[in-house]
């Protein structure tokens, strides 16, 4: 079994945008600064959490390499159930406007 967070499986990864994978990438390298401050002072309790947290920075990497050179795919943008009640209200008025006009003329 990978050692690792649960949430940051290559298999999640793979979803994530490069935004949201940057994002990730600044939290655990966050993380591991803190754990290695915690180590030094001696306060550190999970030792094995030191290894995860870097494993799970490399996944990162490896998955923003691989996007860069085309091995692995950049997820599609998906659409939200909010944008597309936006664009589908923008296009009816425009219609009825249209009409609207269409029947003056």
């Amino acid at each position: 079994m990978a050692i690792g967070s649960k949430e940051l499986r290559p298999t999640e990864l793979d979803t994530f945008e490069n935004e949201r994978l940057a994002d990730e990438l600044k939290k655990a390298k966050e993380e591991l600064f803190n754990l290695r401050f915690q180590s030094a002072t001696g306060q550190l309790e999970s030792h094995g959490r030191l290894r995860a947290v870097k494993r799970d920075i490399a996944r990162i990497y490896t998955v923003l390499r691989e996007r860069e050179l085309g091995i692995r795919a950049t997820p599609a943008p998906v659409e939200t159930a909010t944008k597309a009640k936006k664009t589908k209200k923008a296009d009816k008025p425009a219609e009825s406007t249209e009409a609207a006009t269409a029947e003056e003329n």
